[in-house]
């Protein structure tokens, strides 16, 4: 039996390794000659680092896995400390740490599992087509693939998505820009050890440790869509949307360098009913496009392989294995990127009187909530 994963991000890395693992041989294609992820990097929550685990990648995030051990709150323009709490009950519950990992080192790590040589780089997708012995992808490069299922992990852009839901949904401006980037660590801005967000006026700079002594940073600024803003006009750009803010926000626009930082205009997508046609199936952002705001994208993807290569293990009629997978994976999904929407709407001032009664909030919470939220979002995961 051969599947043909078109994707090879983390999403479609993961279940070429799940599908192996249960046996069945896969053909991996990837769009682009080189991969350049969006984001300087990913949150892996416990529910990602398991479904790692389970595919036997544990070790890749257990080394590009930054020491984030506690969590806080601060105040923008002063930079007081609105809540501070250690993430060792949210470990001890769920039974494993969070991991923020650079997404180029996490693409490149997972490459290299997988073996580089047996991805197809160059291969856009323009059309596919069922028949009675499998399935046929048609290629920009005018070559065609056959294989007897297709797992369609080509993004939140994916050209396979209207094949299988019969018609182009739209994507949905979320209503704030995200600049993201990697910078050395510096213990005046933020601790080390610690996943730091200042918040305020609907805004939010945050910081997370990742490998080798640097820091995931974002900004986020609700803003209209389309913007004439660039890399050129960056440090400007943000230095005006965080004037008055805490001195270690001024630092940290000082030292990030405008050249390696990414700014995107987040969308997500309406939750689907199906994920699945036939012999084709939809799996990561392909089949859930959600906003980052609970920083659970990239650990979907995983749970989605897991749930794949472990239902291929028992059941091997394609198209009850792949219904099977949508009737496990439709719900959570779902779950998931209506939960980001919430949290991005509070955040970022959609109602700014919600989001003046959160940083209230805040300035009474010991973290137990906080966990609590969290421990449901990853224990709703399919390895607990």
């Amino acid at each position: 039996m051969k599947a043909l994963v078109i994707g090879a991000g983390s999403g479609g890395l993961s279940a070429a390794v799940a599908l192996k693992n249960a046996g069945i041989t896969c053909e991996v294609f990837e769009a682009v000659k080189e991969i350049k992820p969006v984001g300087a990097a990913i949150s892996i929550w416990p529910n990602g680092v398991k479904c790692m685990k389970n595919l036997g990648m544990g070790e890749i995030i257990e080394t590009y896995g930054g020491p984030m051990h506690f969590l806080a709150y601060k105040e923008y323009q002063g930079g007081e400390t609105l809540t501070r709490f250690s993430l060792a009950p949210l470990v001890e519950r769920t039974g494993g740490r969070p991991c923020p990992v650079s997404r180029s080192e996490l693409q490149r790590e997972m490459l290299d599992f997988w073996g580089r040589e047996a991805v197809q780089f160059g291969k856009r997708v323009t059309r596919a087509e069922e028949n009675a012995d499998g399935v046929t992808v048609w290629f920009s490069d005018g070559t065609t693939a056959h294989g007897d299922f297709l797992i369609a992990a080509d993004g939140s852009h994916s050209a396979l998505r209207p094949y299988v839901l019969g018609h182009k949904p739209e994507r949905r401006y979320a209503g704030y820009v995200n600049w993201n980037g990697l910078v050395d660590i510096d213990e005046s801005i933020a601790p080390a050890d610690q996943w730091t967000t200042f918040v305020g006026e609907g805004k939010r700079v945050s910081l997370m440790p990742v490998a080798h002594g640097r820091f995931y940073f974002f900004f986020d600024v609700p803003l209209p869509a389309g913007l004439a803003e660039d890399r050129h006009t960056l440090r400007d750009d943000l230095s005006r949307y965080f004037s008055g803010w805490a001195p270690a926000v001024q630092k940290l626009i000082a030292a990030l360098d405008p050249q390696t930082t990414n700014r995107v205009e987040i969308h997500d997508i309406e939750p689907f009913d199906t994920l699945v046609r036939g012999k084709v199936a939809l799996l990561g952002d392909a089949g859930h496009s959600t906003t980052p705001d609970i920083g659970q994208g990239g650990c979907a993807a995983m749970e989605d392989a897991v749930v794949l290569g472990n239902i291929f293990l028992e059941n091997r009629e394609i198209v009850s294995a792949l219904r099977q997978y949508e009737a496990l994976r439709c719900a959570r999904v779902r779950d998931l990127i209506l939960k980001a929407r919430k949290r991005c709407d509070i955040t970022h001032g959609k109602d700014m009187a919600l989001t003046q009664a959160w940083y209230q909030e805040l300035k009474e919470e010991t973290g137990e909530r906080i966990i609590n939220g969290l421990c449901e979002t990853i224990q709703g995961g399919p390895l607990g």
